[in-house]
């Protein structure tokens, strides 16, 4: 990107979220107040967002919902909030955009608005994931794809190390696949035509290093972890139910007698110190990968922090030109 480019404002989905326009306009604000990076908010200009500081604003007079169908949303709400966002990158009004609302629609209103690199036969998601002790993992596709071929996967794999290298700056990030036994006779059709094509491949650029399980997500060890969109959603909401599921017992035991909150009340900062890294919030959102343009796709019970964050995030791969090394990665050997 340019110096001129890195000087465009990152473009914010006011309504987007559960806890919008409040929640994300206060992140907005604080990313560009506490950080210094240039922000614009998308949404309507009535007074609905509020309080918003001196930030410009695009207008903006429709919403998609939630719930919402997504291409239905897109197609005929075409002043909604996600679509003006992702016209403002396309227009070179700002460096990229951020939402917490509808995946979906944020997903349709990127390819659409912004349009896919040249070579990419599909976009996939990138969600970082919180490894204690070691560098995040990326999993990649995180659910953009429901149904894949093995040649999307292999671009999967190079996009998702290129964005590992940009956005950790780890020069030969080590690539796996998801599957259900290390060896790679284990898995389904997909999984070993895949691990076939990436095992073949002399790369530079990252190191493939064969198959890994569900319990590998978390453990570390492995930077870019490779399925479908189907399992990797499904991957990604059951680790999130888990681990609210842990943190409700744990609640639950401190709570149950006064000797309990006791030891809680002694446990508890070292508990929450070490979850730090778990919480989905220091990330900021998964990255919609090979576009042409910065997408961040942010949880929808965002709050301001996680904005903030998302906002760095997007800012920094646009300075960074993630567009233009993910249409290396793909046109290249590698």
């Amino acid at each position: 990107m340019s110096a001129a480019g890195a000087q465009l404002p990152v473009a914010v989905d006011a309504m987007g979220g559960d806890r919008a326009p409040g929640e994300i306009v206060a992140g907005a604000r604080r990313a560009a107040e506490e950080l210094g990076i240039p922000v614009v908010l998308v949404g309507p200009t009535d007074g609905t967002l509020g309080d918003t500081g001196d930030l410009a604003v695009i207008p903006a007079s429709e919403v998609i919902g939630m719930s919402e169908d997504a291409a239905r949303g897109v197609r005929t709400k075409k002043d909604s909030s996600l679509v003006r966002a992702a016209e403002a990158v396309r227009d070179g009004r700002a460096c990229a955009m951020v939402s917490a609302g509808n995946t979906g629609a944020t997903m349709a209103s990127a390819l659409l608005r912004m349009g896919r690199l040249s070579g990419v036969s599909r976009p996939c998601i990138a969600t970082p994931l919180p490894a204690l002790g070691d560098a995040p993992t990326v999993l990649v596709d995180a659910g953009a794809n429901s149904d894949c071929q093995s040649e999307w996967l292999v671009q999967f794999a190079q996009m998702g190390a290129a964005f590992y290298r940009e956005r950790y700056g780890l020069e030969r990030p080590k690539v796996a696949m998801l599957s259900i036994g290390e060896e790679p006779s284990k898995g389904n059709t997909l999984t070993k035509e895949t691990h076939a094509l990436l095992a073949a491949r002399k790369s530079d650029s990252f190191e493939f290093v064969g198959n890994a399980e569900g319990r590998d997500l978390l453990a570390g060890g492995v930077h870019v972890i490779v399925t479908d969109g189907f399992t990797g959603n499904v991957a990604l909401k059951t680790l999130e139910g888990a681990l609210r599921v842990f943190m409700d017992i744990l609640l639950e035991v401190f709570a149950a007698t006064p000797e309990n909150k006791a030891a809680g009340d002694v446990l508890f900062p070292a508990l929450l110190q070490r979850a730090e890294p778990l919480d989905p919030e220091n990330t900021g959102g998964a990255m919609l990968l090979g576009l042409k343009g910065v997408c961040i796709i942010s949880h929808g019970s965002s709050s301001s922090r996680a904005i903030v964050n998302a906002v760095r995030a997007g800012h920094d791969l646009a300075k960074g030109d993630l567009s233009g090394k993910l249409a290396a990665a793909v046109a290249g050997p590698s």
